[in-house]
């Protein structure tokens, strides 16, 4: 990183969803992930954060969808940005998402990842991708991944200081042009947000070592589908992590269960087209939101089927989207 002199900047960065899932830290303090992943970035659902940093500020002071929040964790991130660019500079952050906060659509993977590029110019610097995605993971493990535009690996490194655990483009939006289409299910934010869910997963699941174990087969076989460009091997694989992710959550103790009905109806609709000769796979992180992978052809069936399920209340169609990027 070089320094360049600045004190407010503001970045977009785009939510993304994995495809082959991470869920597990070897490492709690930076965030590295006990397994990789690979994911797709939605154009459709993005954050903006503005970071300025102002001389002679007593604390920082982080505002999200125009309410103030308790900043100590975001003191800690800006601290890292601050040391690297050599200054004691207190902070004002404003985010704002375009879909529900904390709710299962990885606000916290484009939060943070915004927050990295923008604190980063704010401050000074100059980062290179791979230092943005290596930053950003230190605030969210998924963040890493939005740094970054179209179908993303995250790498869960070996290293003990996190420096070879970072994302990397695979491919973009013009190599393969899929679709997602969002189906929300509830916009309240979680009850139980992901770093807590996934907290001490060795001890509080008999299923995490076979999760570890076969990951490595998992990323590998998806590689291959999407240097094929197979969507049914991509989708099959897709649908089959999503429901491994949601089975180690409900081997946890205490069980985690993100679903609510329209959550299982949507997947049933899912399944239901697919018999019927479209080809659209879901996938479902850590909360209730389906979200059905199509090409684009698909899409518009695909979302008029979803928005149909009683207890879904939106839907959002998105290509993949762009990497992070400044606004200003």
């Amino acid at each position: 990183m070089s320094a360049r002199s600045t004190h407010s900047c503001t970045a977009r960065a785009h939510s993304n969803i994995a495809l082959i899932k991470y869920w597990g830290k070897r490492d709690d303090r930076l965030k590295l992930p006990a397994v990789g992943s690979i994911s797709m970035t939605l154009d459709a659902l993005y954050t903006d954060t503005r970071v300025s940093f102002f001389p002679g500020a007593e604390h920082d002071s982080v505002d999200i969808g125009g309410r103030k929040v308790d900043p100590a964790p975001f003191t800690a991130f800006l601290d890292r940005v601050r040391a690297r660019a050599g200054i004691d500079y207190r902070a004002r952050v404003e985010s704002w998402n375009n879909f529900p906060t904390g709710a299962g659509l990885a606000s916290s993977a484009s939060g943070f990842a915004a927050l990295a590029l923008a604190a980063s110019r704010a401050a000074g610097l100059e980062a290179n991708p791979r230092a943005l995605s290596i930053l950003a993971r230190q605030g969210s493990g998924s963040a890493a991944r939005s740094i970054f535009g179209g179908l993303v690996e995250m790498h869960r490194g070996t290293r003990d200081d996190g420096q070879d655990a970072f994302a990397e483009p695979i491919a973009n939006s013009a190599d393969w042009p899929l679709e997602v289409i969002v189906a929300i299910t509830e916009r309240a934010p979680k009850t139980v947000n992901s770093s807590v869910g996934m907290s001490g997963l060795a001890e509080r699941s008999d299923y995490y070592d076979a999760w570890v174990l076969h990951a490595e087969d998992d990323l590998a076989a998806m590689r291959e589908a999407i240097g094929g460009r197979d969507f049914e091997a991509l989708g099959a694989l897709a649908e089959m992590s999503c429901l491994k992710l949601h089975g180690l959550m409900l081997s946890t103790r205490p069980g985690l269960l993100y679903w609510n009905p329209a959550t299982v109806a949507a997947m049933q609709a899912v399944r239901a087209l697919r018999s019927e000769g479209v080809p659209v796979y879901f996938t479902i992180d850590a909360g209730p939101q389906v979200k059905a992978i199509c090409e684009p052809e698909h899409a518009a069936t695909v979302e008029q089927a979803l928005a149909a399920v009683p207890g879904v209340l939106d839907t959002r169609r998105s290509a993949l989207g762009p990497a992070a990027y400044v606004l200003d």
